[in-house]
């Protein structure tokens, strides 16, 4: 039996006989695969939330989960930085959250949360959102460059559930919701 690895190449790594995938292409193909939604949060002096469909469970021992960040995304230098990130779950009912964390324009620091419902997280003074489905607490353990992205694992801390509702989603370049 081959290994996996043998099969692949390293990135940049290519044999010239096809013409890379368009970035468009790739989003447009992507935006067919569902995601849940959550808000990445950094607490301290350096505070900041972005909403993220990039995120996952990597491992249940250990407990641990990762999230992909842009390299021009704010959200990357504080999670650098910091060494510690919060995960609030979306539900259904936050889109309004999802659209806060996400426009650009919004004010950067502490003022990003001014009228948003959170507690600070005891592990990592990370802002964990009001009413989301669910929470986490993450100690940054490992980060890998691909492309212009980061992938962040988190070595989870504490987590918890919350309410008991649908899911927001985003599917087909707009948020949906799960059914229940």
């Amino acid at each position: 039996m081959t290994p996996v690895s043998a099969g692949l190449k390293s990135a940049g790594a290519g044999t010239g006989l096809r013409a890379p995938v368009a970035p468009a292409a790739l989003r447009d193909v992507m935006s067919q695969f569902a995601t849940g939604v959550v808000v990445l949060t950094v607490g301290g002096d350096g505070c900041h939330a972005m909403t993220a469909n990039a995120f996952t469970s990597v491992s249940l021992t250990p407990p641990t989960v990762l999230c992909s960040v842009a390299h021009s995304a704010v959200m990357y230098e504080a999670l650098r930085t910091a060494g510690h990130f919060g995960v609030s779950v979306l539900g259904a009912g936050q889109e309004p959250l999802a659209r806060h964390f996400a426009d650009k324009s919004r004010p950067l620091g502490a003022a990003q949360f001014d009228g948003v419902g959170f507690r600070l997280g005891e592990h990592t003074g990370a802002p964990l959102l009001d009413g989301a489905l669910a929470w986490l607490e993450c100690e940054l353990s490992e980060a890998h460059d691909s492309g212009d992205h980061t992938i962040f694992v988190g070595a989870v801390q504490a987590c918890r559930r919350g309410a008991d509702d649908a899911g927001l989603l985003f599917f087909d370049g707009r948020f949906d919701r799960t059914p229940r």
